[in-house]
């Protein structure tokens, strides 16, 4: 069951994959163009900080993250990290040798590349091949493969496995 769920969790590797880094996720999307659309962009070199707002959709092979508000800390041409914020946000990529796609929402996602890191807090959700793993907030350490849910007082984890054909995995 463990394997199962944390197999699950590598779709939260799909954020890292919408920040331009080399994840679980279908390898030759990392190697594809990332495209960023949004109403509005403040885009500030000197800072490193760039903000996009208003339907803000991001592409980039089979990775789709949709927010109402992103901001991403550039330094040395390298995203390091980044804040989506969405009601909710929301991400779904193919990963490789899968035949289904991760989907992922929550009100807030955090993406920390220094870290391998990434959060999602509030509502957050992932779901793949009818699986469902709730709580208000989910940490995938991506170098460790560790997740952690259930930080908050009162906060319940729930988790939905659907029944598997003998000859699955």
């Amino acid at each position: 069951m463990f394997s199962r769920l944390y197999r699950l969790t590598l779709s939260l590797l799909v954020l890292g994959c919408a920040m331009n880094t080399p994840v679980q996720a279908l390898s030759s999307d990392r190697d594809q163009p990332m495209h960023i659309e949004a109403d509005h962009a403040d885009i500030n070199d000197q800072t490193g900080v760039h903000v996009y707002t208003g339907n803000v959709v991001v592409t980039q092979g089979s990775m789709r993250l949709t927010a109402d508000h992103l901001t991403l800390q550039i330094e040395a041409g390298e995203i390091v990290e980044g804040v989506a914020l969405g009601e909710p946000a929301t991400y779904k990529q193919r990963p490789d040798n899968k035949d289904e796609d991760v989907f992922a929402e929550s009100l807030r996602m955090e993406y920390y590349a220094g870290d391998e890191r990434i959060v999602l807090i509030e509502q957050a959700e992932i779901t793949q091949a009818g699986d469902v793993f709730r709580s208000q907030r989910i940490v995938y350490d991506v170098a460790r493969d560790v997740v952690n849910a259930g930080e908050g007082k009162g906060d319940r984890v729930r988790i939905i496995l659907q029944p598997r054909n003998s000859g699955e995995e």
